[in-house]
């Protein structure tokens, strides 16, 4: 028996109209019956193409809205029924169910129809039913039967189908693999919706769905294969238009996450440079040339090829400065005709336009893969504002250290623990991450600042509290006279004694921002 088989009857209903009329015709010219539903009928007739309504073959009308259109014996028995088992054939024969070759389906909108905010009403009636059952049943059946759920399939499918004369089976076991994926992606959809409206934080079965933005050319070493699957369509990388440069790695993407997710923090125009997961330059100033300055300041030996976030378009004065210097990525909202001209002349440089900046309040899970599972958690929208500081030593912060302790916090956020961060005038100053202990962030920090500025008449900011003295002396040492820091500790009392004693303003914010 032969793997190639002709098609002589076609089902196509379809949501997504793109490219509909062209497979149609293709199909039909070659003899094959087109059966089809609603407004995919009237569509076929417009371009004057042959068509069967369902009803018509079923003999059973639409009912209930057109909430039952397919789902009968005279359609799935078509689709299901085995044609190399005998019986299967008889019986097919016996109720007068015709076998169907193709089916081409693509499922309501429910994921559109959500995002564009739809009530619960209206989203519940984009669920389709009929659709997913009809996709199932042609995959499971796929040693006889083609499904195409996707027109993007359609121009590789129809070159196929035109060059053998027929579908072959390792075509339909490729497209029953997509149609499964498919429905099970849509199932996710739905599931995660009806969790959020029911306020079910981590339902008993988390299904989690992606779409295939780009395969890449290794993770993070390359040894490691990777690839970037799109998961929602809000602002940020899954939105974003690669403008030029080379192709982006696995390191790329990840860091420049991280330099999107600090930069949308700041209201004002602002610049992130960020290198290995870690900003080693944040400021926030009248202009973003301005900003891109006072970020370059803190660290311009680790920003040198590093990955560079702004929180406003991209103008030609500050592509001027950051063309200056070799930068991996650049990443912002959008970018002027003549910044991009600036950039153009760097032809490896990636720039990236998001079309605008992710909402840092916005609710969200953020997920880290364990072996045989993986962890899941609210994403950290914690945001302290000036009401939520307590002053904890006999000196009160001035307001312009008030407002650098604030800037300061905002940056920890972002910065692997153990973090502190010197800040002055709205913008780093040193930056220490990602150590054991926290004296040393410390002291990494204040040599970082001592090979620029220097620390001296900075803001301290920890991600956490102090557990000793000694981290709080270390950040006095490098010259800090205002501290803010979440407060907890059981030697608190000790903590705000050896500020005191050295005359420095100290602040509890109640919130504590690990990041590992």
């Amino acid at each position: 028996m032969t793997d190639l088989l002709p098609i002589r009857r076609a089902l196509i209903s379809v949501s997504d109209k793109t490219g509909l009329s062209p497979l149609a015709r293709a199909l039909a010219e070659t003899g094959a019956e087109i059966l089809s539903t609603g407004g995919s009928a009237r569509a076929l007739r417009e371009a004057g193409i042959a068509v069967t309504e369902v009803s018509a073959h079923t003999g059973f009308p639409e009912i209930l809205d057109g909430r039952v259109k397919t789902l009968v014996p005279h359609i799935h028995g078509g689709l299901l029924g085995r044609r190399d088992l005998p019986k299967h054939v008889a019986e097919m024969a016996a109720h007068g169910i015709p076998p169907i070759d193709l089916v081409a389906v693509n499922l309501y909108p429910f994921e559109a129809t959500v995002a564009a905010g739809a009530d619960f009403g209206n989203s519940v009636e984009q669920i389709d039913i009929g659709g997913p059952a009809l996709i199932r049943a042609a995959a499971k059946n796929h040693d006889f039967v083609a499904v195409l759920t996707d027109p993007a399939q359609y121009e590789s499918f129809l070159a196929a189908f035109a060059a053998e004369g027929g579908t072959r089976l390792a075509l339909r076991r490729g497209l029953a693999a997509a149609a499964f994926a498919r429905t099970a992606a849509y199932d996710a959809a739905i599931a995660a919706w009806f969790a959020d409206q029911e306020g079910t934080e981590f339902p008993r079965h988390l299904t989690i769905a992606g779409a295939l933005r780009q395969t890449l050319r290794y993770g993070e070493n390359p040894h490691q294969r990777a690839a970037f699957y799109a998961t929602d369509t809000r602002p940020g990388l899954a939105t974003a238009r690669q403008v030029q440069g080379k192709e982006l790695s696995y390191n790329n993407l990840a860091d420049t996450d991280a330099a999107l997710a600090c930069v949308a923090e700041f209201a004002h125009p602002s610049v992130v440079i960020v290198k290995h997961a870690n900003p080693c330059g944040v400021a926030t100033a009248a202009s973003l040339a301005d900003a891109w300055d006072a970020a370059l300041r803190c660290d311009p030996v680790s920003a040198f090829g590093g990955i560079v976030a702004l929180n406003r378009p991209l103008d030609e004065a500050t592509a001027e400065r950051i063309a200056a210097i070799f930068s991996e990525v650049i990443v912002a909202p959008d970018a002027t005709d003549a910044a991009r001209a600036v950039l153009a002349r760097k032809k490896n440089l990636r720039l990236l336009l998001t079309g605008g900046l992710p909402d840092p309040a916005a609710p969200a899970r953020t997920f880290r893969s364990l072996g045989g599972g993986f962890l899941v958690q609210t994403a950290d929208t914690g945001r302290v504002t000036a009401a939520d500081l307590r002053t904890v030593t006999r000196r009160t912060p001035t307001e312009a250290e008030r407002a650098d302790l604030l800037f300061a916090f905002r940056v920890c956020k972002h910065v692997k623990s153990n973090a502190i961060v010197y800040a002055r005038g709205g913008a780093t100053v040193g930056i220490g991450a990602g150590q054991m202990s926290r004296v040393d962030s410390a002291r990494i920090a204040a040599w970082k600042a001592a090979e620029h500025a220097g620390a001296q008449g900075s803001v301290a900011a920890s991600d956490a509290f102090f557990p000793f003295p000694d981290g709080l002396e270390a950040v006095i040492a490098a010259g800090a006279t205002a501290v803010i820091q979440p407060g907890g500790s059981l030697r608190d009392t000790e903590v705000i004694a050896a500020a005191d004693a050295a005359g420095i303003a100290m602040v509890f914010t109640g919130m504590r921002h690990f990041r590992h």
